[in-house]
């Protein structure tokens, strides 16, 4: 295979920018005025455009115009008012009371239950659930409320760890 042929696949590919030992582009031919043959014609289009859009006719101008061609003349008008004196209406005020609602009653069963007190418990300072007494135990503060026991303060029969959110010794507040 000699230089001058090119292979079959096609010439190699050439690295993009400038290469100053490869061929150079041609200049692009096209002359600078071939942008102005698209922007003369648009702006002419656009400049005939607006002066028909200001020459449009104007009803106001037409009046005027009609106004001032026409020759004087006089009009007599006459104008009879008759004003009569309307008759005193009468007034009925009607006031509605509403209804009393029915009043509803909702009933809630609370259940509290009570561990089983281990007599060895006692001695060793409770049954770890942070302090009080074991014999009563609140479930949640919603027990505790329905007990009469809201709040509970830390050593107190029923108070625990789980309803005391902010740990500052009184639960259910």
């Amino acid at each position: 295979m000699s230089q001058s042929q090119q292979p079959l696949w096609g010439p190699p590919p050439q690295p993009p920018g400038n290469n100053p030992y490869g061929t150079p582009v041609p200049p692009d031919h096209r002359p600078k005025w071939a942008r102005k043959r698209m922007v003369i014609p648009a702006a002419v289009v656009l400049f005939l455009v607006g002066v028909g859009i200001g020459a449009a006719d104007d009803p106001a101008a037409t009046e005027k115009t009609a106004d001032a061609k026409a020759a004087p003349s006089a009009t007599v008008t006459a104008t009879a008012t008759v004003t009569a004196t309307p008759a005193p209406s009468v007034t009925e005020t009607v006031t509605a009371s509403p209804e009393p609602a029915p009043t509803v009653t909702k009933t809630r069963t609370v259940r509290v239950t009570v561990p089983p007190v281990a007599e060895d418990d006692d001695s060793s300072g409770g049954s770890g659930s942070g302090g009080g007494g074991a014999a009563t135990y609140y479930a949640n503060c919603s027990a505790a409320r329905a007990a009469g026991a809201a709040p509970v303060h830390a050593g107190e029969p029923g108070y625990g760890r789980h309803l005391d959110r902010d740990g500052d010794g009184v639960g259910c507040e």
